[in-house]
């Protein structure tokens, strides 16, 4: 076991602790990765204010890059020094959801209660969502790591992990967009700027943001929106169709609220497609009328983490980002230390910034 320090939770809805924790060695299959940078996602927030429960004590954090320090018995593929990409996807290979292509909902679940984590008394601390990563160390299974380049930061790889992915792959993979058609996206956050990166990437002819924000809006039309429509206004989705001349081939919901998968179906097309990304909190409920949808040809689809193959779409978005394609540098707000953490999560939950980073 070796000593490390992390932001523990060990109440929902209270500041981290910076603290000492035990980290044991990398076990069959497994690696460890020295952290340089961890992103501070919306979902580690709602996890830490117990919108969707959890085992406590816990390490959040699962947008991270570094590099390999450790490696486990019958790790291939991967070597002691090489600069990594770490995500949350963390998939066996072999169940149902595995072998047909979509390792994001692998169906062998994971107890992180009896991870590599514990605290410094020897006592259960839970390494949330198979990461564990706003701490300078984690121990996480081969499948769960990308290669990238030597010379790629490390702040700006560590977007890739989730936010990115889950957007650009939200567009690509689940709506599977095609060049010319026309997409709406509903939250102008880090996963939406990037939903708005990727419709563009995919050639979108228009790209409508909305959000309640204007600053935010503004922002949107640098990551390639073409229209912005405030979601303050009487009717948004009327504004944003007059923008497209017609409804919304794509609707992508980003944001965790109720109220916006509500309002989504009604910025669709005939035979459009409401792409849900954003996860409200348990319990909350969204109503529809189903004989909409089957009349029109309309569907809605659940995305997770944008139905990302991370072997395959990461390495492919590093390289866009190299050739200046990938806006990544310009999603970060602000860098933080570990120590500064619960600044950066209150200056999140502001929504003011795109992505904060806690370097190391």
């Amino acid at each position: 076991m070796s000593t490390i320090k992390a932001a523990v939770c060990h109440e929902f809805g209270k500041p981290l602790t910076i603290e000492n924790v035990e980290l044991r060695a990398p076990q069959g299959g497994e690696v460890e990765v020295t952290l340089d940078a961890v992103a501070i996602c919306h979902s580690d927030i709602s996890y830490a204010d117990g919108a969707w429960g959890g085992s406590l004590p816990a390490v959040y954090g699962h947008e991270a890059a570094g590099r390999i320090t450790a490696l486990g018995e019958g790790v291939k593929g991967f070597t002691t020094g090489d600069s990594v990409i770490v995500t949350l996807i963390r998939a066996c290979g072999t169940c149902p959801s595995c072998a047909g292509g979509k390792p994001t909902i692998c169906q062998t679940p994971y107890d992180g209660d009896h991870g590599p984590l514990k605290t410094s008394d020897g006592g259960k601390l839970h390494q949330a969502m198979a990461c564990g990563a706003f701490a300078e160390k984690v121990v996480v299974d081969q499948s769960q790591i990308v290669v990238i380049p030597e010379d790629m930061p490390k702040d700006a790889a560590s977007l890739i992990s989730c936010g990115v992915i889950t957007g650009v792959g939200a567009v690509v993979n689940a709506a599977q967009l095609r060049a010319g058609q026309d997409v709406v996206v509903i939250g102008a956050g880090g996963v939406g700027l990037n939903a708005i990166q990727g419709a563009r990437i995919a050639g979108a002819r228009r790209i409508v943001a909305v959000d309640m924000s204007q600053d935010k809006l503004d922002v949107a039309r640098q990551f390639g929106a073409t229209d912005g429509v405030l979601a303050t206004e009487e009717n948004p989705w009327r504004a944003a169709k007059e923008a497209m001349g017609r409804g919304a081939d794509a609707v992508l919901v980003t944001v965790g609220a109720a109220r916006a998968y509500d309002e989504a179906p009604r910025y669709l097309a005939y035979g459009g497609k409401v792409i849900m990304v954003g996860m409200p909190a348990t319990g909350a409920a969204s109503s529809y009328e189903a004989g909409n949808f089957a009349a029109v040809g309309q569907s809605m689809i659940g995305s997770k983490m944008g139905d990302t193959v991370i072997q395959r779409d990461i390495p492919w978005m590093v390289d866009l980002y190299g050739q200046g394609r990938l806006k990544l540098d310009e999603l970060i707000s602000n860098r933080w230390t570990l120590e500064q953490i619960n600044e950066a999560i209150a200056d999140t939950k502001t929504g003011a910034a795109k992505r904060n980073v806690i370097v190391f």
